[in-house]
């Protein structure tokens, strides 16, 4: 790295392509033209799609095909993966590279439906079929190897477990391709395997109940915390290739870390066991640190400043910020500065979440203000303090948000996750109203709204049916029929409805699915859906709007062709808010 930095960057005015971008002393350069489009599909949720390879270039993913090619110095670009038989059937992420060779996860989709994965190694000159090195287990993540090549650590897992429930950390002896486990199991979660020598490793695991960072030897000997603390040191592995940790030049640790939403960027010192902050003016990062030395480069963000590349060397104290997502952000008046709160749900649970008020310096409003419950999705996910202008847009125009981190969410330990396990649409639906009214009963809000997006779009549709506190709710490519969605969603989530809720028993998910509830509900919705989603197939908002339209409750579907999990292109995204911005003026008229 040195000097010169890489990072991946989306492009919405590009129909959503992302491309590769490289910071030099001499400026900024965007390293990939159109069309390609460096974005993996493993998973569906994807993660880190190029490698950055000395003396030959960078390989990345192409997403209409999802192959590895090679972009050498000269701008040609080869491909290093056969053909497929179709598009998107080979995917492959987590790329490090390993002699000449590009080691990494490759996901098989058969022409039957049946989903495969294995650890390969692509020839860097594409002389040869990729060669399978690890398989065996349903998924792979972490590869890393050890200084001396020898060793290969890697993290794996099996249905129906996720990697935030169950994993187990495996070295592969490279000379005989034995491999055997040195830590995990079906109550541990392990992520993010560092080498600190030939024979040790760093990892995080949650086997305290927290996220914490231990130093095992690679026969699973010594094992030791660095820095016990009821804090998370990680974050839920959804996409591949993050780093939340970096091991410095002078062998201490850069460290993301905190409970709730945000965390904090440290150095802990694996000597003496201490954990320093760094003063810094950003409160929540990316699980994606690099580090060259004692140069560290990631990528963080604040209330008020959305989120920005950030190369920090901690020789000096220089801090450059390389790029920001947004140049010009509006004025701090105009933006939302969150509250953080506690709520008593059911049963005396305490809950966590952000408090958004309105505000606008150029306007007067009268009375209290209406507010948008926000239910972030996962439902393994968690609601932050980072700038977010959607947010801005409603609260500039009178309306607050709640951010809720219900029951389930990450950041505050698997005790606090664990609350949703058999009990999604219960927990999460008990947390909304309590919200909801807690807003009320404290006459902060008017009335209240209720949104979100995926798992938080399962949670809208079913606090709707269970309670009128809500004004309106709002969908965005929700879950409604869990008795179609195991078999239509993607692979990595095809199991999680077992942990969520239960074993497949009809009766069971007819009675928690929003589906079965929907004549219930008597609040107006809005229904946003990617046509194109794998993750939530389009059949999950269609049916529930059938079912409002037979109830004779008002609900508008807005679908957009050519989206998938997440709307990347810029027209979609403007349409979805002012959609929605239109939707809560009807709904908080007076």
């Amino acid at each position: 790295m040195g000097r010169e930095v890489w990072w991946q960057e989306d492009r919405p005015d590009e129909g959503g392509r992302t491309t590769i971008m490289h910071h030099t002393p001499d400026g900024l350069h965007e390293t990939l033209p159109a069309p390609w489009d460096a974005r993996t599909r493993v998973h569906e949720y994807g993660g880190r799609s190029y490698l950055v390879v000395p003396g030959h270039g960078i390989v990345f993913s192409h997403h209409p095909d999802q192959r590895l090619y090679l972009l050498t110095g000269r701008g040609e670009v080869r491909p290093l993966t056969p053909e497929p038989e179709r598009p998107g059937c080979l995917r492959y992420a987590e790329t490090t590279l390993h002699g000449d060779e590009v080691w990494c996860v490759r996901e098989s989709h058969a022409a039957d439906g049946r989903v495969t994965r294995a650890v390969v190694a692509v020839p860097l000159d594409g002389s040869a079929a990729c060669r399978e090195v690890a398989t065996g287990s349903d998924f792979y993540a972490g590869l890393a190897f050890s200084p001396n090549g020898e060793h290969l650590a890697f993290i794996c897992w099996n249905h129906p477990r996720l990697p935030w429930v169950s994993t187990e950390l495996k070295i592969m002896r490279m000379e005989s391709g034995k491999s055997w486990t040195v830590k995990g199991g079906q109550t541990e979660s392990i992520l993010a395997p560092q080498w600190l020598d030939d024979s040790t490793l760093y990892l995080i695991s949650d086997w305290s109940g927290w996220w914490n960072i231990y130093q095992i030897g690679i026969y699973g000997t010594s094992s030791q915390a660095l820095y016990p603390a009821e804090e998370e040191f990680a974050r839920p592995l959804w996409r591949l290739g993050g780093k939340p940790y970096q091991i410095l030049a002078d062998g201490r640790l850069a460290v993301l870390h905190g409970q709730g939403g945000d965390q904090r960027l440290g150095i802990l010192d694996p000597d003496d066991c201490t954990l320093a902050d760094l003063d810094l003016d950003y409160n929540v990062w990316d699980s994606a640190l690099t580090a060259d030395g004692n140069l560290l480069v990631g990528v963080a963000s604040g209330p008020t400043s959305g989120r920005t590349l950030i190369r920090l060397d901690l020789a000096t104290g220089e801090t450059a910020e390389l790029r920001r997502e947004i140049e010009t952000p509006p004025h701090i008046a105009y933006l939302p500065i969150p509250h953080p709160v506690e709520i008593e749900s059911r049963f005396g649970r305490m809950i966590h979440a952000y408090r958004h008020p309105p505000g606008n310096p150029t306007a007067e409003w009268r009375g209290l203000p209406p507010y948008v419950i926000n239910v972030h999705g996962g439902p393994t996910g968690h609601a932050d303090t980072a700038l977010d202008l959607s947010k801005a847009y409603l609260t500039s125009r009178g309306i607050g948000i709640l951010d809720l981190n219900y029951g389930g969410s990450s950041g505050y330990g698997r005790a606090y996750r664990d609350r949703l396990r058999g009990q999604w649409g219960v927990v999460d639906v008990e947390d909304a109203i309590a919200s909801a009214r807690w807003l009320l009963d404290a006459r902060i809000a008017s009335r209240v709204a209720i949104r979100g997006r995926s798992a938080g779009g399962w949670t809208v549709m079913a606090a709707c049916a269970a309670s009128t506190v809500f004004a309106g709710g709002v969908s965005v490519y929700g879950v409604s029929d869990l008795s179609t969605f195991n078999d239509t969603t993607h692979d990595f989530e095809s199991r999680y409805v077992e942990w969520l809720v239960g074993p497949p028993d009809p009766i069971l998910y007819d009675a928690r699915q929003p589906l079965s509830s929907a004549s219930s509900v008597r609040c107006p919705m809005l229904l946003l859906q990617g046509l194109d989603d794998p993750v939530v197939p389009p059949q999950q908002s269609t049916v529930f709007a059938a079912a409002m339209k037979d109830n004779g409750i008002p609900c508008t579907l807005i679908t957009f062709a050519g989206e998938s999990h997440g709307f990347r292109r810029a027209d979609t995204q403007i349409k979805a808010l002012e959609a929605e911005i239109a939707f809560y003026r009807d709904i908080f008229a007076d």
